[in-house]
Parts: structure tokens; C-alpha cells; sequence
């Protein structure tokens, strides 16, 4: 406490310090009332946004009811925008509570749906968790530090390894193997033809969001089978 299972993710210099530091006898109202506010932006995220699309989500995903070909792409989409409410929702309260009692947790979000490539949705989505791996998996295997085949090993296999973290599923383990596959190909393109066939960013951000939206259906669905019917 006050740190929710999922994250943030802390590293001990980051949160034991904070615990032997002496108290502020002082208490400002600014120390109190945006801890409140952002506390109550998680709770609207989590309990207006995301427990209501979970509804319309639940109805394609996990009952045997025929959709349209209209209702499961929106119901696709619908799960992106409930996956970000719901996550950064709590994490924002998580963020709230911690500061009431004088904690700061490190961000965890950045505007995901706004990168440009899958590289920076990366740097906005669960940042925390996209460092633990990156220090504690993809460093040690090698980085990119060993030549261009290891590293494209080093990225599907640390992806590999996000995906299991989620929970002991091949759904899980398929959803990080895209998102492996995905940074690996961009590595690829990045090396062999540089800024060739460069793309506005509004397109690139299309592009990405709809990439990540695909792999969201392996990481949503149940089983696999319910994946490919998706």
C-alpha cells in the first residue's frame, strides 16, 4: 500500500527513500486537493468510461451471441479505448492515494494512442513495466549491441516474456509475439531503408493505433480459438 498490484511498477530506490524521509508536519491545501483531483480523473476513467464499454466488449467477446461484421470491429475498437480507461484509470488513483500520504509514483502513461510507431506507443503504455523489461530482459540477452539478427532475438523474445507476465495464457504469449514481431519489423525498415517511404504522422498514427487495436483481441479474447473467430 498505497501502490496497486498492477502498477506503476517501483524499483526500491525509488520508493524506500520516500518511506525513511521524515513527514511534512505542513500540510498545504494544494497537497490535498490535487491528489483528490487526480484521484476522482482514475475513478471517472474507471467507473463512467470503463465499467460501462465493458458491457458492449463483454457481449462480443464472451457470449455465443452472432454479431455483425459492424458490432465486432466497434466492439475491437471499444475494447482499446476500456483498456486504457480502465488501466490508467486505477493507475491515476493509485497516483492520487500516494500523494495524499506523500509518496510520488513514477508515470505510467503518455498518451499511448498518440504515438507514431509502435517504438513510442512503448514509451507511453505502462512505461514502468516497458523498463522493468527492457533492464531486467532485453539488456542482459544482449540489447541491440550484438549485431541486427540477436537484437530482432532479444525484442521478440523480451516481448514474449511482456505477454506471459500478463497471466499463463497462449493468448497472452501470442499477443506479445505480435507486438515482438511488430518492433522487429520496425528495427528492420529502420535499418535497411531509413526514412524511405516516410509517412505523415497522422497516417503513421493511424496505422499504429490499428495495429495495436489488432493485437488487443489476442490479449482480450479467452482462447485462442475465440481470437481467430474475433
Amino acid at each position: 500500500f498505497p501502490q496497486l498490484i498492477a502498477g506503476p511498477i517501483l524499483r526500491p530506490n525509488e520508493l524506500i527513500p520516500q518511506l525513511q524521509k521524515k513527514l511534512e508536519t505542513k500540510i498545504s491545501l494544494n497537497k490535498v486537493v490535487f491528489p483528490i483531483f487526480i484521484f476522482t480523473i482514475g475513478c471517472l476513467k474507471k467507473f463512467l468510461f470503463a465499467d460501462y464499454l465493458s458491457i458492449f466488449v463483454e457481449r462480443v467477446f464472451d457470449t455465443n451471441l452472432v454479431n455483425s461484421s459492424l458490432e465486432t470491429v466497434l466492439a475491437i475498437y471499444t475494447f482499446s479505448i476500456q483498456i486504457y480507461c480502465d488501466f490508467s484509470g486505477y493507475t491515476d488513483m493509485a497516483v492520487g492515494v500516494s500523494l495524499l500520504l506523500g509518496i510520488n509514483l513514477p508515470t505510467n502513461f503518455l498518451s499511448p494512442y498518440q504515438a507514431s510507431s509502435l517504438t513510442d506507443f512503448w514509451k507511453g503504455w505502462h512505461i514502468t513495466l516497458s523498463n522493468f523489461l527492457r533492464d531486467y530482459i532485453y539488456i542482459p540477452l544482449g540489447g541491440n549491441r550484438k549485431g541486427l539478427t540477436l537484437q530482432s532475438r532479444n525484442l521478440i523474445f523480451t516481448m514474449l516474456i511482456g505477454g506471459l507476465w500478463h497471466g499463463a495464457s497462449w493468448t497472452f504469449v501470442i499477443w506479445g509475439g505480435i507486438h515482438g514481431l511488430g518492433l522487429t519489423l520496425l528495427r528492420l525498415k529502420k535499418e535497411f531503408l531509413g526514412n524511405f517511404l516516410r509517412l505523415p504522422k497522422f497516417i503513421s498514427i493511424f496505422l499504429t493505433f490499428n495495429f495495436v487495436s489488432f493485437a488487443w483481441i489476442f490479449f482480450r479474447a479467452k482462447t485462442i480459438t475465440r481470437s481467430f473467430e474475433i
